[in-house]
């Protein structure tokens, strides 16, 4: 009969934190294996050491590699592959010969543990058993005393390994975090938490619970000092207590057209680092409560006294995040804001826009592609221009032969409108112009249709609608399933 396979993970560093399950796999052991740099230290060995015995047969597994190059024909990955495929044979050939096998794991033994690599080998040719163990993530967090995550809080867990760019947004996007593989990644990390905005709040953990710990405020640490068992924590923000700011700042957050998955990494940092949400009430509610975070809703015709507000919340202090649907910068909150910031009161409120997910962008992708080449977007509102001047407006467009994207087609108070543009549109248009009726894209009630100009019902259409009128080269294709697509090319014909 074959052996028996074990990963078994060891914890962060004291051998106090080994689990009772452990110690009594590695007993019951006939072979205990374990990585090791070519120095032929191994720190796993190092933290089961009293357990292994004279008798235990003991395969350590040397790695070729660890951060010096190779001159492998397959590079660092060749050499790294090579290297498993000849470890997991050599544990192979104990577990044939009806050996158990031990195989040693910092930490636990599936959280970026070299033991994974035997596993997706060899667990399933034989019997396998994975012991769990305390990771570096919860010695960290118990080191520094500090919850990592709590009630509806998102944690982030990051390899150092990642481009800068990639590390930035991920730590923009979330509440709290654990970043791992420091080491020479360390620059790159603490550019990454600045840019995220949240250098001030991270925390760094040196070789957890280990000889040689070191805690600090990360943004205190010499790179020269980092060595790979590190880690940079941003633990929870959750009775972090108030931030004292001698001035504040305002961020328009674009949320998209819907829900979460319409916000970008960057406005999702933004909404969760935030003392204060101003906003429609509407849009309010598509952010998730935070504890220690006050919202402050109004109704949809405050605009401007929404954008002063959020300035004198700013002036005091406040990090506010004024929340508009779709992008803040088309028919939104943006313009508001930054006129209010103009005046001579507020010109030292920092203010900055992010931008979102517009509504033309996603009824297109509903729909297709119908604003693949020129285009112009017409809010049909006239609630803040008057009517001859959309009216003015629609005609020289149409007349260019440009797709539209109608804005704020109809509303209870605004029933005419639509039928009007389509009256002045068919001067210029043929009646079986392509449009797209997308209402409430990306929501529960979420419909998008394609119909004729001609055929346009302004019964169908409300503030949550958004129409695309195609251009005289916007094309309808049913493809195999049934399902229409309209595009328009990027392609124009010569006149």
């Amino acid at each position: 009969m074959s052996g028996k396979l074990y990963g078994v993970g060891l914890g962060p560093g004291d051998p106090s934190l080994m689990t009772v399950r452990a110690v009594e796999v590695i007993a019951e052991a006939d072979v205990v294996a374990y990585h090791s740099a070519r120095h032929g230290r191994s720190i796993a060995r190092s933290i089961a050491g009293k357990h292994i015995r004279p008798d235990h047969i003991e395969e350590p597994l040397v790695y070729p590699v660890t951060t010096e190059t190779t001159d492998h024909p397959g590079g660092y990955k060749g050499a790294m592959e090579e290297f498993y495929a000849e470890a997991s044979a050599r544990l192979a050939a104990h577990l044939d010969a009806g050996r158990t096998v031990a195989v040693l794991a910092e930490g636990d033994p599936l959280f970026y543990g070299s033991y994974m690599h035997m596993h997706k080998r060899l667990a399933d040719r034989y019997d396998t058993e994975v012991i769990p163990g305390v990771t570096s993530v919860s010695a960290a967090a118990a080191r520094l005393g500090a919850p990592l995550a709590e009630g509806e809080e998102v944690l982030t867990i990051l390899p150092g390994t990642l481009p800068e760019e990639e590390l930035t947004a991920r730590l923009a996007a979330t509440d709290a975090a654990v970043v791992m593989k420091l080491g020479r990644t360390f620059p790159k990390v603490r550019r990454a938490l600045d840019g995220a905005g949240k250098l001030d709040r991270a925390r760094y953990v040196e070789r957890a619970t280990m000889s040689g710990e070191r805690l600090a405020e990360l943004a205190a640490v010499e790179a020269e000092s980092v060595p790979y068992f590190s880690v940079a924590v941003l633990p929870s923000q959750v009775d972090a207590g108030p931030v004292v700011r001698e001035r504040g700042e305002v961020v328009v957050v674009g949320t998209g057209p819907a829900g979460p998955l319409w916000l970008t990494p960057e406005s999702r940092g933004a909404l969760a680092a935030a003392d204060d949400l101003v906003g429609y009430t509407t849009y309010l509610d598509r952010v998730p409560v935070r504890q220690g975070q006050r919202r402050h809703g109004s109704d949809n015709r405050v605009e401007a006294e929404r954008a002063e507000f959020a300035l004198q919340l700013a002036q005091r202090g406040r990090k506010v995040a004024v929340v508009s649907g779709g992008d803040p910068g088309i028919f939104a909150m943006a313009t508001a804001v930054l006129e209010a910031a103009s005046q001579e009161g507020y010109k030292n409120v920092p203010v900055r826009v992010l931008p979102g997910v517009t509504a033309a962008n996603a009824a297109a992708a509903r729909a297709g592609a119908p604003l693949g080449h020129d285009y112009a977007t017409i809010s049909l509102s006239d609630r803040l221009k008057p009517w001859d001047v959309i009216a003015e407006r629609l005609r020289a467009a149409a007349s260019a032969d440009l797709v539209l994207a109608l804005y704020n087609p109809g509303s209870r108070s605004r029933t005419w409108q639509v039928g009007k543009a389509r009256e002045l549109l068919l001067e210029h248009r043929a009646p079986d112009t392509p449009v797209v009726v997308a209402r409430d894209v990306g929501g529960s009630g979420e419909r998008v249709r394609i119909v004729r100009l001609a055929d346009l019902d302004p019964a169908e259409v409300d503030m949550r609608t958004m129409l695309l009128v195609g251009s005289s080269q916007t094309q309808v294709v049913r493809r195999g399933d049934g399902e229409e697509i309209v595009w328009t090319p990027r392609r124009y014909p010569e006149a």
